[in-house]
Order: structure tokens, then C-alpha cells, then sequence
């Protein structure tokens, strides 16, 4: 038996439900309302148990639900599988289900696809960028602040607490994470891989009458150049279109082959559940800020194996975690800009896609019936155009691509 609570949060605000002691199957039934800032969004609802009195309360499992995903007016009720990693034993646990129902509502659809068409981040962030290792940096004290507010609340929530919901261990090192990452990225590059092998079958005739079809596009596109600007967005047109009947259903949840949670060995879970805990954190966090530390060329020219001791291995150790950490989060940021523009295709947002389709067919026909010269100077003028008339603010293009669901949502951290 256990003592389960669920905390929901959204923005700034957090709600707890009651704790249901010493049972298996608890019933909620609570209803919650958020007003919604953002359609790029996630709700976050995670379980906790508190049995036994215990100082740190543990982790039940997580769901995450992107707003963008749902459909406008439709009742969402769903079972979230809910999982944890765990170290005894070792490996991924099933926990439980939880019943969730969940519903968006739009009072006004003009202004929420206006909404695509704004920065995702604040103008000062395209003028003067924050670096990523001090967004790690101000993410870590914004998530103690948040700690420090939740406990003070009626009834207070622990630390842990908003560690695991906020998903403060995201930038931490984990073994499995990276080869996750690194799956990603190979499964993108599998479609481009495809494509090679399609256009070496087409260069080989193994099926001729496919040959003999490209054969004639391709002087058709060689005779007329003008055409195959619109060639190209009217295909994009058909892609879309084609991949209306297998558009997501259900909101996504974590997907356990992606994260590699499965396949973990027991050492990588105890390195990716291992603390890291103060000084040493610091030095993480602000490892960025020194050119050189001062024990750098003393790691360098040190003794294999090492002749140092315990505590400067551990502190070495430590930031060793942090740099990997760094770059493992690089490679889940190109992983996701590539699976974004999959889904302008693949119908995960049911607003935007339909939104680029039907613009997609639109260039197609402008592009069409423009002079490819006028296009031509138009969009080279464009980019050359001096600062002073630019707005220092992303495409509009980079705008709908950045607000785009991805992978990063069923993943499971820890």
C-alpha cells in the first residue's frame, strides 16, 4: 500500500491533489483549469508516494502532454503508462497507470495561429543569446527559487518535487540519454540514406518504367527551369496530404525503445541516477566562465592510471559529466530541429500542418504564375537588405519550425 499524491503543473501555476493513504488504486476525480499562454506548451503531471514518512518522497512516473498536439474541443481520455528507472533492481519499472481526460479549448483561432508566427524566445535573445551552459546556470537557480516557493505553500511540496517536474537532471550526463540522441540523428539520416538508394536503383534501371518516368520530369525541369520551384512546394503539398491518414490519434507518451530504457545496463543507471552534489556542481555550472581551471594542465600531464587523489579525481569526474552533458544536449537540439520539420509533414500539430500544406500549394501556384527572374530578385534583395530594414527577430519560416513538437517530449529522463 502507499500514500499517492499527484502535483500538476502548467506556467506558474502547481496544484497538489490529496494524498490517498494506503492504497493501491487510488481515485482522484479532481478537475483543474489552466489558462493557456502558449500553444508551444507542455502540462506536466507527475506521482509521488510518501509512505512511511519518508524524507524524500519517491517517484511514481511522469507524463508530459503537449499542447500543440490536441485538437481544439476534443475530449482526450487516455492511460498513461506510468515508469521509472530504478537501481533495485536495476532497470525500467512499470509503476501503474493513471487515467488522465484532457480537453483545449479556443475562444479564438485567429489570434492562436497568430501565435505560430511569433519568436518563440523573447526579441533580446536574438540581439544578445544567453549561452547554453549559463541557461543551465540560470535554469538551476530558477529551480531552487521555485523549491524554496513550493515548500513555504499549504501543504508544501519537497524539492524533489520540482527537481523531477521541472526537469532539472535534463542537462546532466546520462550514457543512455546520448545514445538515444545519437539514435535520432541516425534515424533522421535514414531518410536521406533512402533517398540515395532510390536514386541509385533509378540509376541502375532495376525498375524501368520508374527510370523512364524520372527520365522525362527531369527534361521537362531542364527545358522549363521556372518550374521547378513550384515542382518542389506542390510535392511538399502531396506529402502533406498523403500523410493525413496516419496522423496521430492520441496525445504521444514516453516511448521506452527511443529512450533506451530498456536496454540500459546497470552501470549506466547508477552513473545517470548518481547525485552531484555541491562544490562540485558550482564548477559544473560555471566551468564556462574560466579559460583554463587551474588543475586543467595538472589532469593533463598526470599519471595513467591517475596518482592524484580521491576527492580531486571525483571534482575531475564531475565536470567530466558536465562538458558530456553540454554536448549531449547539442545533440538532442540538432536531433530535434530535424524531427520539427518531420513533423510539418507528419500531421503532429493539427493546426500547423494544414496551415503549411494549404500555403505550400499557395507558393506553388504564385511561383507559377511569377517570372522566375522577379522571384529571383526578389528574394535576393530581400536577404541583402541592410540591417537597419531587417527585423532582428527569426524568420517566419524558423518561427513555425521552432514551435513544432518533437521527440524530446516522449523521452524519458529519469
Amino acid at each position: 500500500m502507499k500514500n499517492l499524491y499527484v502535483v500538476a503543473k502548467y506556467g506558474r501555476k502547481w496544484v497538489r491533489t490529496r494524498t490517498m493513504f494506503a492504497t493501491a488504486a487510488p481515485q482522484w476525480n479532481e478537475k483543474y483549469t489552466w489558462d493557456v499562454f502558449d500553444v508551444s506548451t507542455v502540462i506536466t503531471i507527475a506521482v509521488f508516494d510518501d509512505t512511511n514518512g519518508e524524507s524524500r518522497h519517491q517517484r511514481i512516473g511522469k507524463v508530459r502532454i503537449r499542447l500543440a498536439t490536441l485538437e481544439s474541443d476534443r475530449v482526450y481520455t487516455h492511460y498513461y503508462r506510468l515508469l521509472a528507472l530504478r537501481l533495485s533492481p536495476p532497470g525500467l519499472q512499470a509503476t501503474g497507470e493513471l487515467h488522465l481526460a484532457a480537453r483545449f479549448t479556443c475562444k479564438s483561432w485567429a489570434k492562436m495561429l497568430a501565435m505560430y508566427a511569433k519568436p518563440l524566445l523573447p526579441k533580446m535573445h536574438y540581439t544578445a543569446a544567453i549561452f547554453m551552459q549559463e541557461q543551465n546556470h540560470l535554469m538551476f537557480q530558477a529551480m531552487k527559487m521555485v523549491a524554496l516557493r513550493l515548500a513555504r505553500a499549504d501543504p508544501p511540496l519537497q524539492m524533489e518535487v520540482a527537481e523531477y517536474v521541472l526537469d532539472v537532471e535534463s542537462y546532466m550526463f546520462s550514457l543512455r540519454r546520448s545514445k538515444a540522441h545519437a539514435r535520432r540523428i541516425t534515424t533522421l539520416l535514414s531518410d536521406v540514406v533512402a533517398v540515395g538508394k532510390w536514386f541509385d536503383d533509378i540509376c541502375r534501371w532495376k525498375k524501368p518504367l520508374k527510370t523512364i518516368l524520372v527520365h522525362v520530369v527531369f527534361l521537362k525541369l531542364v527545358c522549363h527551369p521556372e518550374l521547378i520551384l513550384p515542382t518542389v512546394f506542390l510535392c511538399m503539398t502531396m506529402i502533406g496530404a498523403w500523410n493525413y491518414r496516419q496522423r496521430p490519434r492520441e496525445p504521444s507518451h514516453i516511448d521506452t525503445v527511443l529512450s533506451r530504457a530498456e536496454l540500459a545496463y546497470p552501470d549506466e543507471l547508477r552513473e545517470e541516477l548518481d547525485t552531484l552534489q555541491p562544490p562540485h556542481i558550482n564548477a559544473v555550472l560555471w566551468w564556462y566562465t574560466h579559460l583554463a581551471y587551474t588543475d586543467e594542465l595538472d589532469e593533463e600531464f598526470d599519471t595513467f592510471p591517475t596518482s592524484k587523489p580521491a576527492d580531486v579525481v571525483q571534482a575531475r569526474y564531475d565536470r567530466l559529466r558536465g562538458i558530456a552533458g553540454t554536448v549531449q544536449m547539442v545533440l538532442g537540439d540538432l536531433a530535434g530541429q530535424g524531427e520539427r520539420v518531420q513533423s510539418l509533414f507528419s500531421w503532429h500539430d493539427p493546426r500547423l500542418t494544414p496551415v503549411f500544406t494549404a500555403l505550400s500549394l499557395v507558393t506553388a501556384v504564385i511561383l507559377y504564375l511569377t517570372p522566375f527572374r522577379v522571384v529571383t530578385l526578389v528574394t535576393g534583395l530581400y536577404f541583402l537588405l541592410p540591417p537597419w530594414f531587417r527585423s532582428r527577430t527569426k524568420l517566419l519560416l524558423f518561427n513555425f519550425v521552432t514551435r513544432l513538437p518533437c521527440k524530446d517530449d516522449v523521452m524519458l529522463y529519469t
